[in-house]
């Protein structure tokens, strides 16, 4: 994009020149923002995946990828932000000119785009101020080729909520390693309703898309393992599985699943009842969750065992 287009003149864009430039990035909020310290520190985010368009001292407008600690590529743009005073067409081209300079500069050639996510309120389609700045973020994300992916429900459930004894019609234990629970992860995957999981199907097997979801995701948790457990009947024959874990910010319940042949009789209410308890045992000031806006099995269950929709994720991506 050629800046000579814009109504505001001289606009700069770069990365940050180092931690200390922290408080310019600063100068537009949003919910990552008391993260950002720790990330730097502890190899999540780097200076140089923080960017900024500015205008002498004025910031215009920021993004900021985040990754695993220490990987070498980006794994998420999840911050992305415009000066919401600027006129509609100024905040679509300063965002658009910052989107394209960055990832030019920061993206392998070839390489996936990393996915765009934004946590925005549960009502955001309701407040015209909330809704224009979430449509303004997106539209700059599709400038450079992105499209809607899926809008995921955000829960919480708070602490001090009773949590539902045992029944006695399931039995729980842990998994019996890595190749248990991903047999299990790929047989969940018949019928699923997660969009992330239906759009790996059309490039892997579900034993080869299991696997790579446990390696890229459950295998990295640092919580303990025996908090994982496998549902069965009395008899043995397993009905589902949940990861109670802590993903490095929160107390999570990472995945939560039954079998396609044990749907529809209630058990997924226990399951999620057993997670609730193994992390409710931990003393957490609160345990998260999320699921596909779509998925309206999972988002009833998790709204019967207490965890409130407090907010929502949209996920963009480039493919």
């Amino acid at each position: 994009m050629n800046t000579a287009s814009l109504s505001l003149p001289s606009v700069t864009v770069r990365p940050l020149a180092g931690p200390d430039e922290l408080g310019l990035f600063l100068g537009l909020s949003y919910a990552l923002d008391a993260e950002l310290g720790a990330d730097l520190e502890q190899g999540r985010r780097r200076p140089g995946w923080l960017w900024v368009a500015v205008q002498g001292d004025r910031l215009l407008a920021r993004l900021a990828w985040w990754s695993r600690p220490g990987a070498a590529e980006p794994l998420l743009l999840d911050i992305l932000d415009v000066d919401g005073t600027l006129p509609a067409e100024d905040r679509l081209a300063v965002g658009e000119h910052l989107l394209r300079t960055a990832m030019s500069a920061v993206l392998r050639d070839g390489a996936p785009i990393p996915e765009y996510t934004r946590f925005v309120p549960s009502g955001w389609r309701d407040r015209p101020e909330v809704r224009r700045a979430v449509e303004d973020r997106m539209a700059i994300a599709g400038r450079t080729g992105a499209r809607l992916f899926v809008e995921r429900l955000r829960l919480n459930r708070s602490p001090g909520l009773p949590v539902p004894a045992p029944t006695g019609r399931l039995v729980f234990r842990t998994p019996r390693g890595e190749e248990e629970l991903t047999g299990l992860m790929a047989r969940v995957l018949e019928g699923t309703l997660d969009a992330h999981s239906v759009h790996d199907l059309t490039t892997m097997t579900a034993q080869e898309a299991a696997a790579a979801q446990y390696a890229d995701e459950l295998a990295r948790y640092r919580s303990p393992r025996d908090w994982w457990r496998v549902a069965t009947l009395p008899d043995g024959d397993p009905v589902g599985f949940v990861v109670p874990a802590h993903n490095g910010y929160n107390p999570i319940i990472a995945y939560l699943a039954v079998l396609p042949e044990h749907r529809g009789r209630g058990y997924v209410d226990e399951i999620l009842a057993e997670g609730t308890r193994v992390l409710t045992a931990q003393n957490v000031p609160r345990i998260r969750a999320s699921t596909d806006l779509g998925n309206a099995p999972m988002a009833a269950a998790f709204a019967r065992a207490g965890y409130v929709d407090f907010e929502r994720e949209i996920n963009m991506t480039w493919s």
